[in-house]
């Protein structure tokens, strides 16, 4: 169970890694390619990118180092949170239907880390 953890756990840096650096340090680039960003401040996108990282890094770092093992749980609960809210206040009631399978893979994954790490099951 420990290396499928890992595997969505890196996973999850990637894609969170990627989104994250293009919503907080490229954001123009970021509001020009999201519907959503277009329609926001670029302070929110890029709080949102920073978010993205924050978690990623929340993920993997705590782990690899030894140094508080636990937030990595939390930082999955975060990475759920950022889905459920993009889904549920951007893409369901702007009926972006198309990008929805991507979201709903990303917040299964986050949540399946955040169960897995947090020791509510051990197989």
């Amino acid at each position: 169970m420990n290396i499928v953890l890992w595997v969505a756990q890196g996973l999850l840096l990637v894609m969170y890694f990627m989104a994250g650096v293009m919503k907080a340090f490229n954001t123009a680039k970021a509001r020009e390619t999201m519907n959503w960003a277009q329609e926001r401040p670029a302070g929110f996108v890029r709080f949102v990118g920073i978010a993205e990282l924050l978690g990623a890094l929340g993920l993997v770092l705590p782990m690899l180092t030894g140094v508080l093992p636990w937030l990595a749980p939390l930082a999955a609960i975060g990475l759920a949170l950022i889905q459920l809210l993009a889904v549920l206040t951007v893409h369901i009631p702007k009926r972006e239907y198309k990008i929805l399978p991507m979201n709903l893979i990303l917040l299964v994954l986050a949540v399946f880390v955040a169960v897995g790490r947090w020791g509510l099951f051990s197989v």
